[in-house]
């Protein structure tokens, strides 16, 4: 018995450092440019170990793609809880700003946009949908915005992806300018 409790006890304390290391994986190749090896070598574990944790690739993206929006939401929360004042625009504008610094790095930013162009795999789509979803009812719930104001969040948000993602603010054409003027991003 003492034997089952330490093997549980260590595959439990493994979980977290094979999803981070698979948040930073997928985050560089996708769901089909990224192996279980590639994250085993990154957790500094084997593959057949991450197999143990997670039956499949497909359930080890998930775990990665739910670690994601747990940091969202953190950041979010922190965000609102620095806000100047609890209006609800005041609230939304700071969530802002932490999750414009939380993508600063990409890596989340890029898993998200990874999980989206693999949303037709039926499990990740799911996750994905769920992910948004804690988001959207966070950011609703906690900053008491309308609807359409926390519509426009999400939409910023959005808009601050592809601006990042395509490296948009970088271009001085008036296109650029006009998609990225009044966006927030951390330098």
């Amino acid at each position: 018995m003492t034997t089952r409790n330490s093997i549980l006890s260590t595959a439990e304390a493994r979980m977290p450092i094979v999803t981070a290391s698979a948040v930073r994986e997928f985050a560089r190749g996708g769901l089909h440019g990224t192996t279980i090896a590639d994250v085993a070598r990154e957790a500094g574990i084997s593959p057949a170990y991450v197999f143990k944790l997670f039956p499949g690739k497909e359930r080890l993206f998930v775990a990665a793609l739910d670690d994601c929006f747990e940091q969202i939401v953190e950041a979010l929360g922190v965000g609102a809880d620095s806000a100047t004042d609890q209006s609800p625009d005041t609230v939304l504008y700071a969530m802002g700003g932490t999750y414009a610094e939380l993508i600063r790095d990409r890596t989340l930013l890029m898993l998200q946009v990874h999980a989206q162009s693999a949303a037709d795999v039926a499990e990740i789509g799911e996750a994905l949908r769920a992910g948004i979803a804690r988001v959207t009812t966070f950011a609703k719930t906690r900053s008491g915005g309308t609807d359409e104001a926390v519509q426009r969040f999400i939409a910023y948000g959005q808009l601050c992806h592809l601006i990042v993602t395509a490296r948009i603010d970088e271009i001085p054409d008036e296109w650029a300018l006009l998609l990225s003027h009044g966006i927030r991003h951390p330098e």
